[in-house]
């Protein structure tokens, strides 16, 4: 049975803070692109190719939120957190409607980076019909953490650090630097590009660690070790999570879209398979959706990984459903 309350009871501020990224979304559907496999990359498996300097027929268009940190954040206090973002946004309009949408879904946004002079992120999303995403990371490149952002995360228990750019490394830094917080990281594409040699010092104090299937392949090949192992070594779920818990996280997550998803926490390997959703709008922010909801499982169910997992294909089954990144959540009534 789910408890009333889900606020964890340690005497802190927040629940949980995430760091990373808010955005608006632009998403456009087309069935003009081609799809392409390719077998002799394993990191670049299929592409999507357009005809060379032609005008592609748009379907439909939508505006709406996204961002990993506040996906993350909308997600967590729908389902009963006390949560804050540290994003940062733009001194310009798209700034004040993200700002607007996180209040109005009750994120606290105290820690809340405003830069002047520069542009609240965004980006543009094609479905075709899978997702490509073209990101401007803008003022998301700009945030910091400062002495106030440090006293803040003394007064969490969780922090989940989504996709990061700009001075990444340095916010990672005093994050893990930071004593007695529970850390779950979902490194970005800056993150993954710098290889596991980088990432091993941040791996192995990380509490929950989430990659897609084709993050944790590119993540395995850049250790040289790895990096002449067959496709068929690679492509398998249990040695990639095998090789990544070596480097010392507590548990390790891969998502693996349609095939759903794998855990494994140094004793015992966990599979979640999808569930099948009424209807598939848009598959945006399904990562951010199954991470958070990860977390909350863990709470809510007291460490119960399986069904933290079942939580979390429930969340992405339900946000599939609806238009952009943060709509048709799981809320704490519909636990």
């Amino acid at each position: 049975m789910v408890k009333k309350n889900n606020k964890i009871s340690n005497g802190a501020r927040y629940d949980i803070i995430t760091i990373g990224g808010a955005t608006e979304d632009i998403t456009f559907y087309t069935r003009e692109g081609i799809l392409i496999d390719n077998k002799k990359d394993i990191l670049k498996q299929k592409l999507l190719a357009f005809e060379y300097g032609a005008k592609m027929k748009i379907d439909k268009s939508y505006s709406t939120f996204g961002g990993g940190a506040a996906n993350a954040a909308v997600n967590l206090s729908g389902l009963g957190f006390r949560v804050a973002s540290l994003i940062a946004i733009g001194d310009d309009e798209r700034g004040k409607r993200v700002l607007a949408n996180l209040k109005k879904r009750r994120v606290d946004t105290k820690l809340v980076q405003k830069i002047k002079g520069i542009e609240t992120g965004f980006s543009f999303v094609l479905i075709n019909p899978e997702k490509i995403v073209f990101s401007n990371r803008a003022a998301n490149s700009e945030l910091g953490i400062r002495n106030k952002e440090l006293r803040s995360l003394k007064n969490t228990k969780w922090v989940f650090v989504a996709s990061l750019s700009g001075k990444w490394e340095e916010i990672l830094a005093k994050v893990f630097s930071a004593k007695g917080l529970k850390i779950a990281w979902n490194p970005g594409h800056v993150q993954l590009d710098s290889g596991a040699k980088k990432l091993k010092k941040f791996i192995s104090k990380t509490n929950i660690l989430f990659v897609n299937k084709d993050e944790a392949i590119e993540l395995v090949v850049s250790d040289p070790r790895y990096k002449n192992k067959s496709n068929g070594f690679l492509n398998n779920i249990k040695e990639l999570l095998k090789i990544i818990k070596s480097w010392g996280p507590e548990i390790v997550v891969i998502t693996s879209g349609k095939d759903g998803a794998d855990a494994y926490d140094g004793q015992k390997f966990y599979h979640q398979n999808i569930i099948r959703e009424k209807k598939r709008v848009d598959t945006t922010g399904v990562g951010d959706a199954f991470n958070s909801s990860f977390i909350a499982g863990l709470e809510i169910y007291k460490g119960d990984i399986a069904k933290a997992m079942h939580l979390g294909i429930r969340n992405t089954a339900s946000v599939i459903a609806e238009q952009g990144a943060q709509n048709g959540l799981l809320t704490k009534k519909d636990l």
